[in-house]
């Protein structure tokens, strides 16, 4: 199931009010927060589980959730 998500991880984005909201929560300094989230997506690390309409990532002592739909990352926070 997660392989719907890797096959479409090109779609993966996020607003400028998301991008704000990632930084913010997950404590980056860059401005390229979707790379980031990506590249956490496909760690062979990274626990992905869908429940509901959402993807949810969890690595490194953060969760990262994905509209299943829109491939919009929602939110980022640190657990």
């Amino acid at each position: 199931m997660k392989q719907d998500l890797f096959i479409n991880i090109d779609k993966v984005h996020t607003t400028k009010m998301g991008v704000d909201r990632i930084r913010r929560n997950l404590h980056l300094n860059t401005n390229d927060v979707v790379t980031y989230c990506k590249e956490k997506v496909l760690d062979k690390n990274c626990n992905i589980y869908k429940q509901g309409k959402n993807w949810y990532c969890e690595i490194d002592n953060m969760r990262i959730t994905i509209h299943s739909r829109s491939y919009t990352i929602i939110t980022a926070h640190i657990l």
